[in-house]
């Protein structure tokens, strides 16, 4: 299965680089993943909500190009469905099995992802009621991929 990041801005931190870097060679004998950073835009203090909307929009032009249109596409957002490891588990293990082997994860910028790259996803996946910095989400979801695999392969995992 090809697993494709794609996520706005650049990880800046040395410790989220290193733990991507870890958890990618992990995940590289059960998948093929590729992380595609697009830039994200300067949103000024005090932003209006049209200027905040303008500043999605451009980010969302980035994103969409980068994802194919056979690919199964999964936007992370506060408002999406929420999962545990082992349901997630067997959701990728299931669309595997559908023939979905493309499969891209969206994390959008601090202002979140524009209503055009949600209306391109094939559903949104939710990590939690709570807001995460796109930085530390790219490592929570790295991690949990990894653990999907690790379930499905029957591998012991911590609970």
């Amino acid at each position: 299965m090809n697993i494709i990041f794609v996520t706005v801005g650049k990880i800046k931190e040395k410790y989220f680089r290193d733990a991507i870097a870890g958890y990618q060679k992990r995940l590289s004998k059960y998948c093929k993943l590729d992380i595609i950073e697009v830039a994200d835009e300067k949103t000024p203090d005090k932003a209006s909500e049209m200027l905040e909307d303008q500043v999605k929009q451009k980010e969302a032009e980035r994103i969409l190009k980068n994802i194919r249109e056979n690919a199964y596409c999964i936007a992370l957002t506060i408002d999406g469905k929420k999962r545990d490891s082992v349901n997630l588990a067997e959701h990728i293990e299931q669309l595997g099995l559908l023939g979905k082997s493309n499969l891209v994860f969206v994390i959008g910028g601090s202002l979140g992802l524009h209503d055009s790259v949600i209306q391109r996803a094939d559903e949104q996946l939710s990590f939690s009621d709570m807001t995460f910095p796109h930085q530390l989400m790219r490592v929570i979801l790295i991690e949990q991929i990894y653990r999907c695999y690790r379930i499905i392969n029957g591998h012991p995992y911590h609970k």
